[in-house]
Order: structure tokens, then C-alpha cells, then sequence
């Protein structure tokens, strides 16, 4: 964990409600796929956790979605202004165990990590598959950037607005042959990606975090090893390891 102070560089909406974070500083170790950083906010208690979807050089992009009070706070900002950014939290993806035709299924606000993790594979040559699951076509995001990774791009709407209609898991039929999975959404999703994937995988979880760095046990877990601390242990467990 690194503490450091970032400027924005953009803050622009990328869909209903989404945002895309662009910071420059210093962005070593944080180039893991599936970790986080947690951001201060003026007047706020507790930092907010958000996903790294993308690094290069000395910028980091961070997307998120308007929630509540912080996250709207967040999307007034502008260019110039500075953050109070804790990185290199969670423990992020192991590709070493993918084989070569992953599975990458992201739902909503679980997309943004699906990307870093899509460059790396790729880098290794891997031939990655990416479900992007949305409930509408108006909240769609970071679709032709997937594409242009060089990644196959599978979208889902919940109300069939766009793509696939229906949830991430009626798309993994169409990826062919898929050697593992890695996702990150919602728990429904999750579970709902756990029963119908017939591989193994790696699973990110979503939680309500505290400290973000495993002091406060805010966020603990019950995994068939014991307790677990998504923000320290996880936000990425093992399928084999998940207890639903």
C-alpha cells in the first residue's frame, strides 16, 4: 500500500451515470490487474474504494458510477484538482492460471477491471473472450476499447435494448471453448457466473470497506479456509475456495 497525491487530467461521463477518472502520479504497483484504490474526499470520513481500469505510464483511469453523496462529489471535480489516493490495495488476478482461452465477464460497475486484466492476458498471448453485462444500452461502456485490445467482445442488456438480451451467462455458450473465468459484478452475478461456468476461476467481490487495508475487519468474509478480508485477502477469490 502507497499513499500519494495524484491531478486529474479529465473527469468525463462515459455513460448514464458513469464517469471516466483520468489521474497522473505516481502509479507504481499498480499495474495488477483487479486491485483498487481508495480516494479521500474532501468533508468525507471514509476514502472510496474504486477499481483500476486502465494504467499507462505515470496516468491511472479510474471509471466509476454515481451511487451516493461521495461518487457525485467526485464527478464535480475537475481537471487540475488533486486526490488523496491510498493504491496497490487487494490482491488483484493470478493469469498465470487462465489457460488460453479466458473467460472475462464483467457486469456494470464490474467491467472497468475486466480491462487491465484483458491488456495483460493479451500481453502473454492469450486469446481472451470479455462479457460485458449491462441492464440497457444507455449505461454501455468501454465496449470498443475492449475491441481494440484486440479482445472478443460479447455485450448483454437485461432488457435486450442491445446485444445479447438477458444476463452475462446467456452470452458464455457463444465464447467457444473457454479454459477459465474471471469475473467481477455483483453477487448475484457472481453466483449466478459460478454455477454456470464449468471451469475453474477467480471471482472479485464487492463490499463495503472501511479502513480499504485490512485494519478495520469491516469486510470479512466466511470462505471454506476461514475468514477472509475482501479488501486485504481478496477483492479476488478462488472458485474452489467461495462460500455462497
Amino acid at each position: 500500500m502507497r499513499k500519494e497525491i495524484f491531478t486529474i487530467e479529465s473527469n468525463e461521463i462515459l455513460a448514464e451515470g458513469v464517469y471516466k477518472l483520468v489521474l497522473c502520479g505516481d502509479t507504481g504497483g499498480m499495474g495488477n490487474p483487479g486491485q483498487f484504490v481508495n480516494i479521500a474526499l474532501e468533508g468525507r470520513f471514509l476514502r472510496r474504494p474504486i477499481s483500476v481500469c486502465d494504467v499507462d505510464g505515470d496516468t491511472c483511469s479510474l471509471i466509476y458510477k454515481i451511487v451516493g453523496g461521495g461518487t457525485e462529489q467526485l464527478s464535480r471535480m475537475e481537471r487540475g484538482e488533486k486526490l488523496d489516493l491510498l493504491t496497490g490495495l487487494g490482491n488483484g488476478y493470478d493469469t498465470s492460471k487462465s489457460g488460453v482461452r479466458p473467460a472475462l465477464i464483467g457486469g456494470g460497475a464490474g467491467v472497468p477491471p475486466m480491462y487491465l486484466l484483458a491488456k495483460k492476458l493479451l500481453s502473454e498471448g492469450k486469446r481472451p473472450a470479455a462479457i460485458l453485462g449491462f441492464n440497457s444500452k444507455t449505461e454501455i461502456f468501454l465496449e470498443e476499447e475492449f475491441r481494440a485490445l484486440g479482445a472478443d467482445v460479447l455485450v448483454t442488456t437485461a432488457d435486450g435494448s442491445y446485444g445479447v438480451k438477458g444476463f452475462v451467462t446467456d452470452a458464455l455458450g457463444e465464447c467457444g471453448d473457454i479454459t477459465y473465468t474471471f469475473a467481477c459484478g455483483p453477487e448475484p452475478m457472481l453466483k449466478a457466473v459460478y454455477t454456470a461456468a464449468a471451469t475453474d476461476g477467480q471471482f472479485s467481490f464487492e463490499e463495503r470497506m472501511g479502513c480499504g487495508f485490512g485494519a478495520c475487519m469491516g469486510c470479512s468474509c466466511k470462505t471454506k479456509y476461514g475468514f477472509k478480508r475482501i479488501c486485504r485477502d481478496g477483492p479476488v477469490l478462488e472458485k474452489g475456495e467461495i462460500v455462497w
